[in-house]
């Protein structure tokens, strides 16, 4: 398979053949898409942030100019090139450019610092980095100073919303010096990358450790994103709010790229401050969000929700963690359609369907979304294991990754022999093909030999009414090697106690092996840097009061 890079596994050639013979991969490349949606809506309002309002052709016009800019930098195919920015118009330029010039985005969250930029840099080879000189209250100049020292490889670092007598190239300066000829735009149309290459990096938000990568190829992604829109409904009548951060894979591929794939328009919110969240449903008349529960929950909470009219507001996919049933309930009495969902920078996709039940919703994350990947749960020996029985989930097909870049060792571990990507992920698929996660093969609670799922000790305890969100991991235990511990954020200004939970519990006739035996009651529960709940830190909480190290 041509262009691929050192460190990227490419996907077997009859896999290829097969996926590009049966049209499973399009045979586009991402820059592709922004050019269509240009072609058959150049004046239709596309992307919009706290700045400025673009059309797809103004869009495309500021990508055209800023690959030409990026070019004439040196930036080439195959160059990796970090992308940290918010959520700004900005992005939509910067991510298209480099896809028009065959060079690989590699997203980063802006929340990243030197610690993992540096991490990345190595790991991928960077010889580029856009970024902003400032967001909000943070000075980037000092951490590109650190990191450009650090890292004298980095040889393009380009500057966004710089002011004035800025030393380093920046990105509004490459598009007003690069005009649009007739021979700039053949030039650009010769540096157009084949489908097959690799076009995109994502870091993994593990929450431990430093992220590991994942390369996607624009054939991969293309595809995808095609059949997660269809999934959830993502059309071109909507107008889609981003809050998330775009450098997420949730937001990237399920609402960014689904937007530009089906014309829609994208709200870009640098702040998912509830307030602000609300005025821009109201004021943009919001039909759509892409975000993680933990937002969900805290829109159903805000205190002044009754405030402002979200009646535009219809459909919401949600993913990346577990969604609660009194949260779904609060969400589908805003008139709203919930989308449950499961995903990974990794290619994995699943959603729940418009026509589906208030169960199925609430006990599964929908189904597979692409019917050209194969799902598969299996025993410990790699056997398919009987419908409905639970196992580890694994995954293969057009849409799915083939390796972790540069990590041989890693991806001995992660893949099975007839390669498939093994998620990590504890699962159950039932006769109609619903998947409902059980729990994480490294999320498993010891206790004097009887393994306890943490995430079904969750779904229990969340079906109480009081429960706004809960998180459980094992607590050091010197007589049965760990127990479960749950922290547990109450609704606000109610008082729960750990009686009140186990007499639910009970009430529900829960197993005793699925009562938690410590419980901690907390104002909110901590997240990682992509949304999604730090269990290291609630870990690493309790052993610190129990005084037990490491």
């Amino acid at each position: 398979m041509p262009g691929f890079l050192t460190g990227v596994t490419p996907y077997a050639p009859s896999d290829a053949e097969r996926y590009t013979r049966l049209r499973w991969w399009p045979g586009l490349t991402l820059g592709d898409l922004l050019d269509k949606a240009a072609d058959i809506y150049p004046d239709r309002e596309a992307f919009v942030d706290g700045r400025t309002r673009l059309t797809f052709g103004q869009a495309r016009e500021q990508c055209n100019r800023l690959a030409l800019g990026l070019a004439g930098l040196g930036v080439g195919p195959g160059d990796r090139v970090l992308v940290q920015l918010p959520n700004w118009n900005e992005f939509v330029a910067a991510y298209f450019a480099l896809q028009k010039i065959g060079a690989v985005a590699v997203l980063l969250i802006d929340r990243y610092r030197q610690h993992e930029i540096n991490h990345l840099i190595e790991l991928t080879g960077a010889t580029g980095w856009i970024v902003p000189e400032q967001m909000e209250k943070v000075d980037y100049r000092p951490i590109i100073a650190d990191v450009c020292k650090a890292n004298p490889g980095l040889e393009n670092v380009v500057l966004v919303r710089a002011g004035s007598g800025a030393e380093l190239p920046t990105l509004e300066q490459l598009i007003e010096r690069h005009p649009l000829t007739p021979e700039a735009l053949r030039r650009l149309a010769a540096l157009r990358p084949d489908p097959t290459a690799v076009a995109h990096m994502g870091p993994t938000g593990g929450t431990t450790g430093l992220p590991k990568v994942v390369p996607r190829t624009h054939n991969s992604l293309v595809c995808g994103v095609e059949y997660a829109v269809r999934a959830w409904d993502y059309v071109a009548d909507d107008i889609c709010l981003l809050a998330g951060p775009v450098g997420h894979d949730l937001t990237f591929s399920k609402g960014f790229l689904g937007g530009v794939f089906t014309y829609a328009r994208l709200v870009l919110l640098e702040t998912a401050e509830m307030g602000a969240v609300c005025r821009t449903i109201q004021e943009e008349k919001v039909s759509a969000i892409v975000w993680v529960p933990t937002l969900a929950n805290r829109l159903v909470n805000y205190p002044q929700l009754a405030e402002y009219d979200l009646s535009s507001l219809k459909k919401m996919h949600s993913g990346g963690a577990a969604s609660q049933p009194d949260m779904i309930r609060r969400v589908a009495a805003l008139g709203c359609t919930y989308y449950n969902g499961y995903g990974g920078t990794e290619g994995q996709t699943t959603i729940s369907r418009r026509e589906d039940d208030f169960d199925t919703v609430c006990g599964s994350v929908g189904k597979p979304t692409c019917p050209y990947d194969s799902y598969r749960v299996v025993d410990p020996l790699g056997m398919d294991v009987p419908a409905g029985t639970p196992g580890e989930l694994v995954i293969k097909g057009p849409g799915v990754f083939t390796g972790y870049l540069g990590n041989p060792q890693e991806n001995a571990q992660a893949f099975t022999v007839d390669g498939y990507f093994r998620t990590g992920d504890l699962a159950r698929i039932d006769p109609r093909g619903y998947v409902t996660l059980t729990g994480r093969a490294k999320e498993m609670i010891n206790r004097g030999g009887e393994s306890i799922s943490a995430a079904e000790v969750e779904r229990l305890i969340s079906d109480h009414p009081d429960v706004v969100s809960v998180a459980v991991v094992p607590m050091p235990d010197p007589d049965l090697g760990e127990r479960v511990c749950a922290y547990v954020q109450p609704v606000p200004d109610v008082t729960l106690t750990f009686q009140d939970v186990i007499a639910f519990l009970k009430q529900r006739k829960t197993a005793v092996l699925h009562l938690p035996e410590h419980i901690e009651f907390v104002a909110e529960l901590p997240h990682t840097k992509t949304g999604k709940l730090d269990k290291a830190a609630l870990g690493g909480d309790i052993r610190a009061k129990l005084g037990v190290k490491g």
